[in-house]
């Protein structure tokens, strides 16, 4: 998204602002929106938050000031509930309304219990994380085979709606063909139109995690450990465009180099795109 702001020229002769954006995929608010810098105080909380929260995922707002005020943080659980808030984390213990769908939105059952994944393009998955930057933070979401673990596209935004997911889903469809079952949360973002319908026009069947459910969408969740341990907490991004750079790196180091450690099979050890290439080419009743 950076990239493609960055290409907007406001003074063009011949084409306007709005028509630029459409002609490269860019909502026009996240051209004229540039995010206010946050507090430092808050940022630094966030981060702290963020690294907590990927150890323990059970941990609510509650849980987590407990947490922070024993590490000597003068905080109460209002902020630390606006804070998570913002960066999109909830406690995946069960609870009502977990899942913040929009009123009214449909929400699919979960296809997944039981099912043996056996190939690539049988199942994907996405969801979104919280990504820190210099002021401020961004979301990034990606898409990744359930069987090869490939992280098959992936996108940044300044914003959490739905138009970067669908973005996301839209580039992994155009270099990857189409799955059989795609599985999601029950937020906002995957349950509104926008999101559903591009995969249902696809013949995709939708699949999404039960109310508190922490082991339904899992290896997303542990692509997410992976990529803030071994890249973004040992980076400090100064924009978004640089994040961007960054993680350009680090997908492609991921997906083509390095060896998952679900893929080590009689003492070979094979990288997420090669049991994705691999496996794809057989045929199906192989």
């Amino acid at each position: 998204m950076a990239e493609r702001r960055q290409m907007i020229e406001p003074n063009h002769p011949k084409l306007s602002t709005a028509r630029q954006c459409r002609l490269l995929g860019l909502p026009r608010s996240s051209y004229y929106r540039r995010p206010n810098p946050k507090p430092v105080e808050d940022l630094a909380l966030m981060r702290v938050i963020d690294e907590v929260y990927l150890a323990q995922p059970v941990f609510g707002s509650r849980q987590m000031t407990r947490w922070l005020r024993r590490q000597g943080y003068t905080i109460n659980r209002k902020r630390v509930r606006r804070l998570m808030r913002l960066m999109g984390l909830e406690a995946i213990y069960p609870k009502p309304n977990l899942s913040r769908a929009r009123a009214g939105a449909q929400v699919y059952p979960y296809l997944l219990r039981h099912l043996a994944v056996t190939r690539p393009n049988q199942v994907w998955a996405t969801d979104i994380t919280y990504v820190p930057i210099a002021g401020g933070f961004c979301y990034l979401c990606a898409v990744i085979d359930w069987y090869s673990r490939a992280v098959l596209a992936w996108e940044l935004s300044n914003t959490l709606d739905a138009s970067f997911c669908v973005r996301a889903v839209q580039r992994a469809l155009a270099q990857h063909g189409t799955p059989e079952i795609f599985n999601t949360d029950q937020g906002c973002q995957f349950t509104s139109a926008e999101f559903t319908q591009l995969l249902l026009a696809c013949g995709v069947k939708l699949s999404m995690d039960g109310k508190g459910r922490c082991l339904d969408n899992v290896f997303v969740e542990r692509l997410w450990r992976t990529v803030k341990h071994d890249e973004i907490y040992l980076r400090s991004y100064a924009d978004l465009t640089e994040a961007t750079n960054r993680l350009t790196v680090f997908f492609d180091f991921y997906n083509e180099r390095r060896p998952h450690s679900a893929h080590d099979h009689d003492g070979q050890h094979f990288t997420p795109m090669e049991i994705y290439c691999r496996d794809l080419a057989q045929p199906l009743s192989a």
